[in-house]
């Protein structure tokens, strides 16, 4: 008895004191389709599906997955169901899809103002067999109507919708479109869900934020991302889900920190074929949150204090390339008779090089230079691999850069003007990846705490054609070793990679990359 009266008497004390309050809790449903028995199948939709659980899983969040013949409509709602009766005011439940989106003609008169409901299509539906399957997709009126039953809780949502529903592209893609036909004969009688939803739109809503892939006037193509076909918003989503998109480290992923990383990362992993589409299109406030990534941590009251610094963040760990899967090989196949340059050994959808027409493609079917020869290969090879490797940079801290006007590819006589802003780190790098493999340097500046803004305000489109990438580097790290490497005019990829190995790899540092592609006519 004498041994147990301290346990109990330090039960005691535990039992009276005060809670700790605990961060927001996050509930997840995954729904990823590549196999369609009725519709054009897809390669990457259960790739992302994969990607985006385990990101969501490695944070601690309650997650349910659907993928191909698992995604039915009623396992979906019920899933939806539970989560919502679970959850709290204050938690948050994320909504992923990738798969086939379409469109149909409205199923409430007036509701739309184009006359047409978009809807998610689950395996199940046969557009030949519309009455019998119609109840195996997901139209948006009933999604509002899901959407609304949390908002109504004080539930939080966050739907990433990695489909499309219409658009065309100029740039020839050799990757499938996740877009259906549309429906063309009106199902009817619409569902109570549809109804009710009907009354709700998104501008009504004020914790509900939609992330589509992409706008209404482009569709969502799958691009190769590291050698195997993706959603470069799936793919984006799961970077920031594991942490990169927190800039700050504080636990949370604001609006605005999420806008920031995937407005980038799209651009760079889809080779700016897509553009994002946020709904509501502007942030509710500065601090609005839209991920706590600190599932079950004991928060900070006015009687604790955090252990992470007076400004109650953590310093993010910045990976090598390497342990973000660099490999600094790409892989190549080469159509004709011609000796395999050094560094295309990889392996994935490769490169394809036509040796009699001199034409080098990208993975993702694209032109990305003409009348390259055999004198010309490697440096084209090699600026793919430092493309490569400021990419996987980029995915950790990507920077901001435009270029205007904003097309899928140019004609040449055409002028754009390239903006990179003032970045958060005082040293900035600015330089060209041109589709002959050839390193431009552009600018470097070193002084003061931030760096200035960077133009180029008449850029003509000329020869050679194919794609350039503009890269802009913002660092904290010394620059001028790789100035001195770029200021070199005969300064090729190889060895500015070796120069940025060396000197940024591992260090903290945003990179933005702006494609450019370009045509003698369109």
């Amino acid at each position: 008895m004498k041994r147990l009266l301290p346990r109990l008497l330090a039960l005691s004390l535990t039992a009276a004191l005060p809670l700790p309050a605990f961060a927001a809790q996050t509930y997840a449903l995954v729904v990823g389709v590549d196999e369609y028995p009725y519709e054009v199948s897809l390669d990457g939709a259960v790739r992302d599906a994969e990607d985006v659980y385990a990101s969501m899983s490695a944070a601690g969040f309650t997650v349910k997955k659907f993928t191909n013949a698992e995604a039915r409509k009623d396992d979906i709602r019920k899933a939806w169901t539970d989560m919502v009766a679970e959850a709290a005011a204050g938690d948050t439940i994320i909504f992923t899809y990738a798969g086939h989106g379409a469109q149909m003609p409205e199923l409430i008169p007036g509701d739309e103002a184009d006359g047409l409901d978009e809807f998610l299509q689950l395996p199940g539906f046969d557009r030949n067999r519309f009455q019998e399957t119609f109840k195996e997709i997901i139209v948006d009126n009933e999604m509002n109507e899901w959407f609304g039953e949390a908002e109504t809780k004080g539930v939080h949502v966050l739907f990433v919708s990695d489909s499309c529903f219409s658009g065309g592209m100029s740039r020839s893609i050799k990757g499938k479109t996740r877009l259906a036909p549309a429906v063309t004969v009106k199902l009817a009688p619409p569902s109570q869900e549809a109804i009710a939803g009907a009354n709700l739109k998104e501008v009504n809503f004020k914790q509900v934020t939609v992330l589509a892939a992409s706008l209404e006037s482009q569709p969502t193509p799958e691009v190769i991302i590291d050698g195997e076909p993706r959603g470069a918003l799936s793919w984006s989503f799961a970077r920031a889900v594991e942490g990169s998109a927190d800039r700050d480290g504080n636990g949370v992923i604001t609006r605005i920190e999420l806008e920031d990383y995937i407005f980038s990362n799209v651009k760079n992993r889809s080779e700016a074929l897509q553009v994002p589409n946020f709904m509501p299109q502007v942030a509710r406030s500065e601090n609005e949150v839209v991920v706590t990534l600190t599932r079950g941590i004991p928060v900070a009251t006015a009687d604790t204090t955090t252990t992470t610094g007076d400004s109650g963040s953590t310093p993010k760990t910045i990976k090598s390339v390497k342990d973000l899967g660099w490999t600094g090989n790409i892989a190549l196949q080469i159509d004709g008779d011609a000796e395999k340059p050094k560094g295309a050994d990889g392996t994935g959808t490769p490169f394809r090089w036509d040796v009699a027409s001199g034409t080098f493609y990208t993975p993702n079917g694209d032109v990305a230079g003409e009348n390259v020869g055999a004198d010309r290969i490697q440096s084209v090879v090699d600026k793919y691999i430092l493309l490569d490797f400021l990419k996987a940079m980029a995915s950790q801290n990507p920077g901001t850069v435009s270029l205007t006007p904003v097309k899928d590819i140019y004609a040449a006589g055409q002028r754009l003007r390239f903006d990179a802003p003032p970045g958060r780190y005082p040293n900035m790098l600015v330089f060209n990846l041109a589709n002959t493999g050839e390193v431009q340097f552009l600018d470097m500046q070193t002084a003061g705490t931030n760096s200035s803004e960077f133009k180029l305000t008449d850029v003509e489109v000329v020869k050679p054609f194919g794609a350039d990438h503009l890269i802009t580097i913002w660092t904290a790290e010394p620059v001028d070793a790789i100035g001195a490497v770029l200021s070199d005019k005969n300064v090729t990829a190889a060895a500015l990679l070796q120069a940025l190995l060396t000197r940024l790899d591992g260090k903290e540092a945003s990179v933005a990359i702006q494609p450019l592609y370009t045509r003698e006519t369109l």
